[in-house]
């Protein structure tokens, strides 16, 4: 987990050569933050740092259900989940049609 009080405890000085569409991008956002383009440019770093690790927290955690779990309940929570989410839809066309399984889904 990343703490952002480490960055400013021991700070690294990072020197980029950025594409013009980029910079324009951070100056852009800068300007709407009301930030700094070195303030707004480690928010966004820090911010997507953050969410690769949520993500993989995520991951790791279906991971353990599928290693940890009963083949044959998570199949049958499948088919229940997927009808319910068919069901409970206010139009007739279904997210989860069986012809298209194992095609798209």
């Amino acid at each position: 987990m990343i703490h952002i009080d480490k960055y400013f405890t021991r700070p690294m000085t990072l020197t980029l050569e950025l594409p013009p569409e980029l910079e324009q991008y951070l100056l852009q956002e800068a300007k709407q933050q009301g930030l700094s383009v070195e303030a707004t440019t480690l928010q966004l770093l820090t911010n997507s740092i953050l969410l690769k690790q949520k993500q993989a927290k995520a991951v790791d955690l279906l991971q353990s259900w599928i290693d940890d779990g009963d083949v044959e309940e998570q199949q049958e929570t499948g088919q229940y989940l997927l009808q319910v989410l068919d069901n409970d839809r206010l139009s007739e066309r279904q997210l989860f049609p069986l012809e298209m399984k194992g095609i798209t889904w």
